[in-house]
C-alpha cells in the first residue's frame, strides 16, 4: 500500500494511467468516426497547402463550355448527337483509350424528331445513327445514375434505349458507369466506391455496377468490370471497396479542351488534341449555370477560395488516382496506436514533472511537430489521423492539469491539518498561497530558535493541585503563544512548561532573527502581566515570584518532518537547536531573562538594545559560546 501510495505521488501510475485513458479515447473515436468532421478540416488543409501534387498523365477533360454553346445558340444540347460522334471520331483518331462520356442520354432526339413529325421517318432513323456507330465500336463508356437501392430498375436513370441497344452486345455491365459521387456528412466529396450497385438484383438483371470513373479505369486496364477484385500497380482492390480520391490538385489542375476544338477541320493538329493520346478522355459539360458542381476538400470553409469542382473533374481524379496508383493509404491500427501510446505516454511522463504553463508549451510545441509529420506524411499519400492525436493532447493535458489540481489540494490540506496548529494565521495564508508548497521531509534551513521556560516551575507546581497547575499553563500558555504566532513564529512544541519556537520555517524569512528578538521581549511582558494574574488568582499560597527565561540563537538547522513511519511531528533538529536550549537554561544563572548568540545580535542589525555580553561554557560543546542580554528591540 506504502508503495502504491508513493507511485501516486512521484505521478508515475497516474502519467500511465492518462496515457492509456488518452489513447483508448482517441482510438475510439477514430473507429467511430465520431471525430471525421475535425479529421477533415486537417487533411483538407493538407491538399491545400500542397496545391498541384501531380501532373495528370492517366487521364483528360473534354468539356462543352461556353464557347462550345456559343457556337451552336439555336441548337438545343440534346440534339447534340452528331456533334458529340464527330468528337468521338476526332478523339479516336489522336488514339485517345477511351472516352467516358459524363451525360445521361435519357432521351433520344430520333424519338423526339419522329414525335413532332419533323422528318420522314426512315430520315429521322439517320439523325443519331453516327453517334450510336461511335457507341458500338466500343471505346465510349456512358452515364447511368442510381437513385435507390439498386433492387429494381426503378432505382437507375439509363440511357435511352436507342443507345442501350447500340453498346457492343447490349453489355450495360461494361458499357455504362453509375456517375453517382459520394458526399460525407459536410457535402463534399473526398471519397469514391468502385461498386456503386451491389445488389443481387443488378448482377442478375445485367444492370450496371460499377461507378463511372472506377468502370473507365476498369476497361482501359483491361479487366473484368464483373470480377470480384481489381488490380492497379501494386494493390488489390476488393470491388466492395470505397477508397479516397487522390486529387492531383484543386479545380483547374486538369487542363480541359474546349469541346468546339474537336469540331475544327484541323482538330487533330491541335496540340491540345494531340495531347488526349493515350489517356482517357472524361468528355462533360463545363458551361456556366451548370448544376454538376461538387465541394472538395478544396473549398470547404476553412482558408480557401471556396472553389467548386465540376463533375467530370472529379471523376478525371478518380480515374487518375487508379490508373496511376495514387492511393491514400490510411495508417494501419497497431502503427496508429503505437503512436497515440508513444506520444501520449512521452507527454504524460514529461509534463508531470513541469509546471502548468510549461506542460500548455510542450502540448503545443508537440502538436505543431505531429501536425508537420502528418502533413509529411499526406505528400506521401498516406493519411495519419493528426485530429486525434490532438485530441488525445488535449485530454493528457487536461488530465495532467487535474490530477495537479487534485494533488495539490491533498497536499494543501494535509499541511493545512499538519501546520495549522503550529503556525500564525498570516504564516498558514502565506504558505497556502506560495506556488511552491514546503516540503514535508527534513531540509536544511537558516532559521532563529527560541526557548522559553518558567523559572521555579518545579516549586510552584508543589504548592498549587493538578488542576491549577493546568490552569496557570494554558492561561500563560494561551498568551505567550499569542505574541509568538504575532511575529511568524512556527511553535514547535511545548516540553512541559517550556516552549519550542522557530523562525524561518517552514516558510523562509529574511528577518527571523529580527522577528524572534521582538517576540522574545513581548514575552517577557507577557510573562510581567501574568505576574499580576498569578498574584490575584493564588493570592496567600506563597508561591515565588512569576518569571521566565529566554534563549535564542540564529544559525542552520534541519527542519521538517521527523519520526518513524508511525509517529512524526514537524520539528527542527541541530546544534542551533541544543544551544538555543542551552542558552535559555543559564539565564538564570546569568540574571538575564533573555539570552540572544552573538550570531542572533548580529542577524538583528541595529534593531536591538543589548546589555552585559556573557562568554558561556555550554554542554556539549568545546568552544564558549559568545551571548548578549537582550534588553529591547529597539536601540
Amino acid at each position: 500500500m506504502t508503495t502504491l501510495r508513493q507511485l501516486f505521488r512521484h505521478g508515475w501510475v497516474l502519467a500511465l494511467v492518462t496515457t492509456l485513458f488518452a489513447a483508448c479515447l482517441a482510438e475510439g473515436l477514430y473507429r467511430t468516426g465520431a471525430a471525421d468532421r475535425l479529421e477533415h478540416l486537417y487533411s483538407d488543409v493538407w491538399h491545400r497547402v500542397a496545391g498541384q501534387r501531380h501532373a495528370p498523365a492517366h487521364a483528360a477533360l473534354v468539356m462543352i463550355d461556353d464557347p462550345s454553346l456559343n457556337a451552336r445558340p439555336d441548337e438545343p444540347l440534346a440534339f447534340w448527337t452528331p456533334h458529340l460522334a464527330r468528337a468521338l471520331a476526332t478523339l479516336k483518331a489522336v488514339g485517345a483509350r477511351d472516352v467516358a462520356v459524363d451525360f445521361i442520354f435519357s432521351g433520344s432526339p430520333e424519338r423526339w424528331i419522329q414525335k413532332l413529325g419533323l422528318m420522314a421517318e426512315n430520315a429521322s432513323r439517320e439523325y443519331d445513327r453516327p453517334f450510336r456507330e461511335q457507341i458500338n465500336q466500343g471505346h465510349v463508356l456512358l452515364a447511368g445514375f442510381r437513385v435507390g437501392a439498386g433492387s429494381s430498375i426503378d432505382d437507375f436513370v439509363l440511357p435511352s434505349p436507342d443507345y442501350l441497344l447500340a453498346l457492343p452486345e447490349m453489355d450495360m455491365v461494361r458499357g455504362i458507369g453509375l456517375a453517382n459521387l459520394r458526399a460525407d456528412p459536410d457535402s463534399a466529396v473526398r471519397r469514391f466506391a468502385l461498386t456503386e450497385a451491389a445488389g443481387e438484383f443488378a448482377r442478375k438483371e445485367g444492370m450496371p455496377i460499377l461507378g463511372f470513373g472506377p468502370l473507365a479505369a476498369v476497361r482501359t486496364s483491361g479487366q473484368d468490370p464483373r470480377a470480384g477484385t481489381f488490380r492497379f500497380g501494386s494493390r488489390e482492390l476488393a470491388a466492395a471497396a470505397e477508397l479516397r480520391i487522390a486529387f492531383a490538385g484543386p479545380p483547374g489542375t486538369f487542363k480541359a479542351v474546349s469541346f468546339e476544338k474537336l469540331l475544327r477541320d484541323d482538330a487533330t493538329s491541335l496540340p491540345e488534341v494531340l495531347a488526349l493520346a493515350g489517356k482517357v478522355v472524361i468528355l462533360g459539360a463545363g458551361y456556366a449555370g451548370m448544376n454538376d458542381v461538387h465541394p472538395t476538400p478544396y473549398s470547404t470553409s476553412i482558408g480557401g477560395e471556396n472553389a467548386l469542382m465540376s463533375g467530370p473533374e472529379i471523376q478525371a481524379n478518380i480515374v487518375e488516382t487508379m490508373l496511376g496508383g495514387h492511393f491514400v493509404e490510411a495508417s494501419p491500427a497497431p502503427v496508429r496506436i503505437a503512436a497515440f501510446l508513444l506520444l501520449f505516454g512521452a507527454l504524460a511522463f514529461v509534463g508531470v514533472r513541469l509546471a502548468p504553463w510549461r506542460a500548455v508549451i510542450l502540448v503545443v510545441l508537440a502538436a505543431q511537430a505531429t501536425a508537420l509529420v502528418a502533413y509529411l506524411m499526406f505528400k506521401q499519400d498516406m493519411l495519419f489521423p493528426v485530429a486525434h492525436l490532438h485530441i488525445g493532447m488535449i485530454v493528457v493535458l487536461g488530465c495532467l492539469a487535474l490530477m495537479r489540481l487534485t494533488r495539490e489540494e491533498r497536499e494543501r490540506a494535509r499541511i493545512g491539518v499538519m501546520f495549522g496548529r503550529y503556525v500564525s494565521d498570516q504564516v498558514m495564508a502565506a504558505m497556502m498561497n506560495s506556488p511552491e508548497l514546503p516540503e514535508l521531509g527534513g531540509k536544511s534551513a537558516q532559521i532563529t530558535v527560541l526557548f522559553s521556560d518558567i523559572r521555579n516551575f518545579t516549586t510552584i507546581s508543589e504548592k498549587l493541585e493538578a488542576k491549577e497547575v493546568v490552569e496557570m499553563l494554558n492561561n500563560y500558555l494561551e498568551r505567550a503563544c499569542a505574541v509568538l504566532l504575532a511575529e511568524g513564529a512556527t511553535i514547535d512544541k511545548f516540553i512541559g512548561d517550556a516552549i519550542m519556537a522557530e523562525f524561518g520555517a517552514p516558510l523562509p524569512q529574511q528577518d527571523h532573527a529580527r522577528r524572534a528578538v521582538r517576540a522574545a521581549v513581548a514575552l517577557r511582558r507577557v510573562a510581567i502581566e501574568f505576574r499580576g494574574w498569578m498574584a490575584r488568582r493564588f493570592a496567600g499560597r506563597d508561591l515565588p515570584e512569576f518569571d521566565i527565561g529566554i534563549g535564542l540563537h540564529s544559525g542552520e538547522a534541519v527542519v521538517g518532518n521527523i519520526g518513524s513511519s508511525a509517529r512524526m511531528e514537524y520539528t527542527a533538529i541541530g546544534d542551533t537547536v541544543n544551544i538555543a536550549s542551552r542558552l535559555e537554561g543559564m539565564t538564570k544563572s546569568t540574571n538575564c531573562t533573555i539570552l540572544a548568540s552573538r550570531d542572533t545580535v548580529a542577524a538583528c542589525g541595529t534593531d536591538v538594545r543589548t546589555g552585559a555580553l556573557h562568554s558561556l561554557q555550554v554542554k556539549g560543546r568545546h568552544q564558549p559560546v559568545e551571548a548578549y542580554e537582550v534588553i529591547s528591540d529597539e536601540n
